[in-house]
C-alpha cells in the first residue's frame, strides 16, 4: 500500500485521468483532484468545453470519493504557451503547443501548485511510464503503442519525472475504458479530445486569424508558375493537403512525366497538391503534386532548444527518432554541430519534416528528449 501519501491528479474531465485517479485511490494514496482552467478567451463558445469538462471531472470525483479543486492557470498559459505559439506561427513555423503546455503548465505551474498542497507526487492520464534506475528517472513509452504519448512529454526533466506518476501507462486504452465502465464512471464512453491543448477543437484558420494578420500571396508550383493565391503563410504547414483551393488542377506535360518517372499510379490524373515550402522573403507558398515528391522527403535535420530527460545529453551514435506524433521510430545517426544543435541523419527519407515541430529521440522504449526542428534538408530543392 502507499501509506496514504498524497497524490494530486490532474482531472481533465476525460476517461484517462479519471481512471488514473481511481487506480491511485485503490493503491492507498490520499488522492486530490485538480481541474485546470487554462483558456478564458471565448470560453462560452461551442469549441471551448471547459465548463462541460469541469462538470464531468466533478462527477468523476464524486463517484471515486475524492475532493476536487478548480484552479485557473489562464494567465500562465497565455504568457508561457500561447504567446510562444503565436510567435512561431508569425515566423513561418508550425509549433506544437501541447508539448509546451505540458512542460510549462501541467508539469510546472500545476506541479508547483500541487506541492503547495502537500503532495508528494502528481499524476496525469498520459499513456507513458516512469522508471527509476540507479537514481535516474527514465521516461518510457506507454505499453499501448497506439496511444503512447511520450512524444508530447519529452521536455520533462529529472525533477519533474521524479514527482510524476502515469497510472494508465501500463494499460491499453480498451482496458481503461473497461475499468471506467465497470466502476460506473459517468465519462466512461466520452470521446477523446483532439483539439489544441486547452483551446479545444475549432476551425483553426478562423481562430488564428483573430491573432495574426493575414497577408495573401502567390501559390507557385515547383517550376515557379503561379497557380493560386494563399491567405497568409502562417495558416499553412508543410505536408498540408486540405484547404489549398487548387485541388482541381490536372498534371500535364513535364509535370505528368515527372510523376510517371516516380512511378506514381494515375499520373496525369488529378494528383493531390501538398504544401512543400514557405518563402517568407517573397511571401510565396510552394506546392507540389504527389505525396512522395522529392521536395517532401528529407534526409536530415537540425534541431535547437534542446531538452533532455536524462541528467546529460545523449552521446553521438545510433538512435531512433520521431519528427511528428503517430510516426514509426525512424533509425538515425545523432551528432552535434559547432552551434550545439542536434543533427539527425536518417537511414530512410522522412516525410514533410516541419520547422517548429519537435524531433524526439528514443533508445528502444526510453524517450531521451529532443529539440525543436530549426531546419531540414530535402532530397531535392530544385525543379525535377
Amino acid at each position: 500500500m502507499a501509506n496514504n501519501k498524497r497524490v494530486v491528479v490532474g482531472l481533465s474531465g476525460g476517461v484517462d485521468s479519471a481512471v488514473s485517479a481511481y487506480l491511485l485511490k485503490q493503491q492507498g494514496y490520499d488522492v486530490v483532484g485538480i481541474f485546470m482552467k487554462n483558456w478564458e478567451d471565448d470560453d462560452d463558445s461551442e469549441y471551448c468545453s471547459s465548463n462541460i469538462d469541469f462538470v464531468d471531472a466533478a462527477a468523476v470525483a464524486d463517484v471515486i470519493g475524492i475532493e476536487i479543486e478548480h484552479v485557473n492557470f489562464a494567465a500562465e498559459y497565455k504568457d508561457r504557451v500561447f504567446a510562444e505559439f503565436l510567435r512561431e506561427y508569425q515566423g513561418g513555423r508550425t509549433p506544437n503547443p501541447d508539448i509546451l503546455c505540458n512542460a510549462e503548465i501541467k508539469f510546472k505551474a500545476f506541479l508547483d501548485h500541487a506541492m503547495r498542497l502537500g503532495a508528494e507526487k502528481i499524476a496525469t492520464g498520459h499513456y507513458c511510464r516512469v522508471r527509476e534506475m540507479d537514481g535516474e528517472f527514465q521516461l518510457l513509452k506507454g505499453l499501448d503503442p497506439s496511444k503512447d504519448q511520450s512524444y508530447f512529454l519529452h521536455r520533462l526533466n529529472q525533477a519533474q519525472l521524479s514527482k510524476t506518476l502515469f497510472p494508465v501507462g501500463e494499460l491499453h486504452k480498451t482496458e481503461v475504458r473497461r475499468i471506467a465502465d465497470e466502476i460506473g464512471l459517468p465519462n466512461a464512453k466520452k470521446k477523446d479530445s483532439t483539439g489544441i491543448c486547452f483551446i479545444g477543437e475549432r476551425p483553426f484558420r478562423e481562430f488564428l486569424n483573430r491573432y495574426i494578420a493575414n497577408e495573401p500571396g502567390p501559390i507557385k508550383d515547383e517550376r515557379g508558375r503561379k497557380i493560386g493565391t494563399h491567405v497568409g503563410l502562417s495558416f499553412y504547414t508543410l505536408g498540408q493537403r486540405q484547404g489549398l483551393g487548387i485541388g482541381g488542377l490536372k498534371a500535364k506535360g513535364a509535370d505528368m512525366e515527372a510523376l510517371r518517372a516516380r512511378g506514381l499510379r494515375g499520373a496525369g490524373e488529378h494528383q493531390p497538391w501538398f504544401v512543400a515550402r514557405k518563402d517568407l522573403a517573397t511571401n510565396t507558398l510552394y506546392v507540389v503534386q504527389g505525396h512522395d515528391h522529392p521536395w517532401l522527403l528529407y534526409g536530415s535535420l537540425h534541431a535547437d532548444d534542446l531538452s533532455w530527460c536524462a541528467p546529460q545529453a545523449p552521446t553521438p551514435g545510433r538512435y531512433a527518432a520521431k519528427t511528428r506524433y503517430r510516426q514509426a521510430d525512424a533509425p538515425c545517426a545523432l551528432s552535434y554541430n559547432d552551434k550545439g544543435e542536434l543533427v539527425l541523419a536518417f537511414d530512410d527519407p522522412q516525410w514533410a519534416v516541419t520547422p517548429g515541430q519537435s524531433a524526439v529521440l528514443y533508445d528502444g522504449d526510453v524517450c531521451l528528449g529532443g529539440g525543436v526542428i530549426a531546419s531540414a534538408a530535402a532530397l531535392q530543392t530544385t525543379p525535377a
